[in-house]
């Protein structure tokens, strides 16, 4: 059994800034896998279980809002007997440029306080993650305007082709085993930025 987690905030306030690409993305994997409607339980959206390929996967959105995004998935855990290892955290990640992504199966949150929350929950840091770019802290812009703040004209057009890799590694780390899912999602043709955003 594995759990994949969107992080992002509730309303529809939030529903297109920064802090939510990890709702988009999983927005993407439900929709290719035909998961239907969710079920609101374990302070979440929840889909599953379902098979992808030969494994068993659920898929939540935490609703508990980003800084408690930790109780949720702990729930789940303790229902299911999923190990930390088996949960994959896609989620925003400023350290990395618009249009890439990076797989880890394991470290600290980064200063991702949805991320914080997750490893706190269950007590340890060899919990995989999928980090998608969203770009560094303009200066003069601080963290949580920024992270809050909805995409640029530019890369909203790109949003589509970026939330398609971002599924595409998803359903990689749901039907591989984790390194090779790792050294295949960070190769250089997957962590570049989307051709065309490197010159805006």
């Amino acid at each position: 059994m594995r759990l994949v987690v969107g992080l992002g905030n509730p309303g529809p306030e939030y529903a297109w800034t920064r802090h939510n690409i990890g709702w988009l993305a999983l927005d993407q994997v439900i929709q290719r896998f035909s998961l239907g409607k969710s079920s609101l339980k374990y302070d979440g959206m929840f889909w599953g279980p379902r098979k992808v390929g030969v494994t068993d996967c659920l898929f939540l959105k935490p609703l508990t809002y980003m800084n408690l995004s930790g109780r949720a998935v702990s729930q789940v855990c303790r229902y299911y007997h999923i190990e930390p290892e088996f949960v994959l955290v896609v989620s925003d990640d400023v350290a990395l440029p618009f249009g890439r992504l990076r797989l880890r199966i394991k470290g600290s949150a980064g200063g991702h306080n949805g991320l914080a929350s997750v490893l706190g929950a269950l007590g340890t840091l060899d919990v995989p993650r999928l980090r998608l770019g969203v770009g560094a802290v303009p200066m003069g812009r601080d963290m949580v305007s920024w992270v809050l703040g909805t995409f640029p004209s530019h890369e909203r057009e790109q949003l589509p082709e970026f939330l398609h890799k971002a599924a595409n590694a998803v359903e990689l780390w749901l039907t591989e085993e984790s390194q090779l899912a790792m050294s295949q999602i960070n190769s250089r043709d997957n962590i570049n930025p989307i051709k065309g955003l490197e010159e805006k």
